[in-house]
């Protein structure tokens, strides 16, 4: 170890099973970036199953971020992905097909100290964004709480979740159905035998992921595979209960290799094509056309349907919405009451008046642009949610925790309100993002509140109060859930009537895309 590595030095040095790696420091948080978890994912192994990376000799060099999956970043001009900076995915890192790398905060390494390890899978549907993104900087949560932060990128879209498995002539092109999930479990066991290391204890991992990254986690509690690589998990907004099915993602695969061009007797050009050609051909199909599938050997069942997973029966769990994610999906701010009405017409037919009626009683003010998202949330979103914590609770065995972020959004004068992701800076600890008012009180508050109580949690497997207030589990008979507002509370059954209406339709409005 050189002399700048050492104890009170600007770098630290640590050690993994492929090789050592040199950090920077910044004040107490060791921060390295760019850490390679699995082997190159390009060329050859492109559509394989991951591998474990080769070891490298000497010390690499882990100050910034390694490139994430091809993707098409969000669009300027979508004033929410500029919220919460996701136009600025790419230029985190670059990008290429040898994304599995990961990043990593902590305060100690080696020092007999054996923190709580919080795993971060980061949003953006199957298909965008990665463990890069600013959103999910580790480095005040490491600080403020002493555990060890970790977030990791993976191949997502048609990098991950082809299925090629039902198209003739693929003999010759051996190839892993979901690699995009296999990819995190590699991570996760990658955390498992290096995390000591760095400071952490690999038998208190808690794994979170808000939206997308909701949703693999949602699909984690249900892989074998995955069993026993972590002990908590939290869902934000992005209860997954179902996964796709096989043939509706072979359809999905036809139409990808077919807007290349290929046909069945020439599908091994899909290994030499350069993969800006594949990332046209998947924009044009639509990126969240793919996502996990039904495989019937690395996934076998649906996530919470029709009961909860038994893989998980003994990880508590946190699940939680925002008042207003559907919120995320539109921009027409200045809509009006009889634009509003329209809409709800449009979309639910002769419930359209019963609808308005009812949100109007319960949200005399609100903007129909944030009365619309709402209903949609409701209908969607906080739906999931509900009907993921009732199967978890009906399991009878690690309880679950539920959670709805009420307090609306400063920025762009609030026009979002209680915005999806706010909880997502909240719970980092990131109170200087705009989406929690730049610093602003009470953003700061609610943010120590949120990031205190998921530092509790990983540590223990119980939330403990929340600005003082005392969470109870999640039940059927009670459904105690705490509202995180200024103040916070804690209700029992909060908006039952809403609830209650939404059970009564025949299905949930689905938000993976």
């Amino acid at each position: 170890m050189s002399a700048t590595a050492g104890p009170g030095g600007l770098f630290r040095q640590a050690t993994t099973t492929s090789g050592e790696i040199l950090g920077l420091v910044n004040e107490s948080v060791i921060q390295f970036k760019g850490v390679p978890y699995g082997a190159p994912t390009g060329g050859k192994r492109r559509y394989q199953a991951p591998a474990r990376p080769a070891p490298w000799r000497g010390v690499r060099e882990c100050f910034g971020y390694g490139p994430i999956c091809p993707q098409v970043p969000t669009s300027i001009a979508n004033p929410y992905g500029r919220l919460i900076q996701f136009d600025m995915v790419a230029a985190e890192g670059g990008m290429s097909e040898d994304c599995l790398n990961l990043n990593i905060w902590t305060c100690g390494l080696r020092d007999g100290r054996k923190r709580p390890v919080i795993v971060s899978i980061h949003g953006g549907a199957f298909s965008i964004a990665s463990g890069n993104a600013r959103i999910y900087d580790g480095a005040r949560l490491a600080q403020s709480g002493d555990v060890v932060v970790v977030t990791l990128s993976h191949r997502l879209a048609s990098f991950g979740y082809l299925n090629l498995l039902d198209l003739d002539g693929t003999s010759e092109i051996p190839v892993a159905a979901n690699s995009g999930l296999a990819d995190l479990v590699l991570g996760l066991q990658w955390v498992r035998e290096n995390i000591e290391n760095f400071g952490g204890d690999p038998e208190r991992v808690m794994i979170w992921g808000q939206s997308g990254g909701g949703w693999k986690v949602s699909a984690l509690l249900a892989l074998p595979a995955a069993r026993g690589l972590f002990s908590r998990a939290v869902v934000q907004s992005g209860s997954l209960t179902r996964f796709q099915e096989r043939d509706a993602a072979a359809a999905v695969a036809a139409g990808f290799v077919a807007t290349l061009g290929l046909a069945p007797r020439n599908l091994a050009k899909l290994r030499t094509l350069p993969w800006p050609v594949l990332l046209e051909a998947q924009t044009k199909v639509g990126a969240q056309a793919f996502m996990p599938f039904l495989d019937g050997e690395f996934i076998t069942q649906h996530a919470f349907d029709p009961a909860a997973p038994a893989a998980s029966a003994n990880v508590p769990l946190i699940v939680s919405t925002t008042r207003d994610d559907a919120g995320l999906f539109f921009n027409d701010f200045a809509l009006d009451e009889a634009g509003l009405m329209g809409l709800l017409r449009q979309q639910f037919g002769e419930r359209a008046n019963d609808i308005r009626a009812l949100y109007r009683e319960h949200a005399h003010a609100a903007s129909p642009f944030l009365l619309r998202a709402r209903i949609i949330t409701d209908a969607g979103f906080r739906r999931f949610a509900y009907m993921q914590a009732v199967r978890k609770a009906q399991q009878g065995a690690a309880p679950v925790y539920v959670y709805q972020w009420n307090w609306p959004s400063p920025a762009y004068e609030g026009k979002f309100g209680a915005a999806h992701a706010i909880d997502v800076a909240a719970g980092f600890g990131n109170a200087r993002d705009a989406i929690l008012g730049g610093g602003c009180e009470p953003g700061r508050s609610l943010s120590h509140a949120l990031s205190s109580m998921l530092i509790h949690f990983a540590s223990t497997g119980e939330p403990g109060p929340v600005a003082g207030v005392a969470w109870a589990p999640y039940a059927s008979a009670q459904r105690n859930c705490l509202l995180i507002d200024d103040p916070v509370t804690l209700a029992k059954d909060p908006d039952h009537e809403i609830r209650a209406f939404w059970e009564r339709q025949p299905s949930p409005i689905s938000v993976l895309g």
